[in-house]
């Protein structure tokens, strides 16, 4: 279809009045993030909104970076797992341990960048970037997960999934003692019933403390390539009911690769026919020219099968920081958006691997010929 000069004059003309006082959060988006990032920001909370909350799309998010050391994850991830914006998660572990400290009643202090090193190792206090916290507080987290992990119910082998919702039963009975009410990401997890996976369980302080443990005797083990499968049913399940899948990005690394990967692993390595997730939202502040953004742009995605391509158009990218545009995007979502019902996926999970698996049979059978 041959686009006409009024089709690419026919957007909002530029506002140019003046922001008023204690301006809402929904009107500041869409009446003043009018060009550049802030105009795909403005894309992103809209896509967020007016499709990909829709009751039939099942929505991932990932994160990456220290965003739950921000207070991200009690004041952004939280709420939205509640109102049933999320409905799995793949995390890196420090997230995830990093968010613990508040369940335990443990404090992080905002601080500076700009403070010797030297300085803060001598005095016992740990710095990411210009958030400060004593080191006891690594002390008494690590303690903490070490008591839990020797448990008997960790004697055996298990997802990342069943991991994390086990650890999270705990999280949430130590809230609940002190008295927490903000509870912490596994804590809502385990409640919520959110299946939340580690691609990369040993690279955390939680997983260094299930290597002490299993030092000691324990006979704990993780298979997370029941992982692989498991996030791959999710996404088939979504599919194969008439529905969505759509991926919500914070950052990139491997959680962004681990939740894009179950396209391919249904297509490529599965032999199941399916076309791509049907919504992509990213926050990232890296450039694919570099080689730093992880799993690249939505369209490279498409050549992958990460991305149904006929779906590209429903893809926004947001080159910023997530710790400006996330509490942004949360906070127009839950002003637009009705709560979504609950799915409970983790609850779910052997009945999806059973279908994933008639599924794959299928698909062999059809290779064959």
């Amino acid at each position: 279809m041959k686009n006409t000069k009024f089709d690419f004059l026919s957007g909002k003309p530029i506002n140019l009045k003046p922001i008023p006082k204690n301006i809402r959060i929904t009107e500041l988006v869409e009446n003043y993030f009018q060009a550049y990032n802030s105009a795909r920001l403005r894309e992103a909370c809209q896509l967020l909104t007016q499709k990909m909350l829709k009751p039939n799309v099942t929505i991932g998010m990932s994160l990456t970076g220290a965003l739950t050391p921000a207070g991200l994850g009690a004041t952004c991830v939280v709420p939205l797992m509640r109102a049933g914006f999320v409905d799995w998660l793949v995390s890196t572990g420090a997230n995830l341990y990093h968010d613990t400290h508040f369940a335990l009643g443990l404090k992080m202090h905002r601080g500076s960048p700009f403070i010797d090193d030297r300085i803060l190792r001598e005095k016992g206090v740990v710095r990411i970037y210009d958030i400060f916290f004593d080191y006891d507080v690594l002390l008494s987290t690590d303690e903490f997960f070490r008591q839990i992990l020797r448990s008997n119910e960790f004697e055996k082998e298990m997802g990342t999934a069943e991991l994390h919702y086990r650890l999270g039963k705990y999280i949430y009975e130590r809230e609940k003692f002190l008295g927490i009410k903000n509870h912490s990401v596994l804590a809502t997890a385990y409640l919520c019933g959110i299946p939340v996976y580690t691609p990369s369980p040993g690279d955390s302080s939680i997983g260094m403390n299930i290597a002490e443990v299993m030092l000691d005797g324990n006979k704990f083990k993780l298979d997370v390539f029941r992982d692989v499968n498991e996030t791959a049913a999710i996404v088939l399940e979504a599919k194969k009911r008439g529905g969505y899948s759509g991926v919500f990005i914070l950052g990139g690394g491997s959680p962004k690769n681990f939740m894009l990967q179950t396209e391919p692993q249904l297509q490529e390595v599965l032999k199941i026919d399916e076309d791509g997730h049907d919504y992509f939202l990213q926050i990232t502040d890296a450039r694919p020219d570099t080689g730093g953004l992880s799993g690249a742009t939505p369209s490279e995605a498409v050549s992958w099968g990460k991305i149904d391509p006929a779906r590209l158009p429903d893809t926004v990218v947001v080159y910023s920081d997530s710790t400006i545009v996330f509490p942004i995007i949360t906070s127009y979502a839950l002003s637009k958006a009705k709560p979504r019902k609950l799915k409970k996926l983790y609850y779910k999970r052997d009945q999806l691997l059973t279908k994933l698996y008639l599924e794959y049979e299928k698909g062999k059978k059809k290779f064959k010929k």
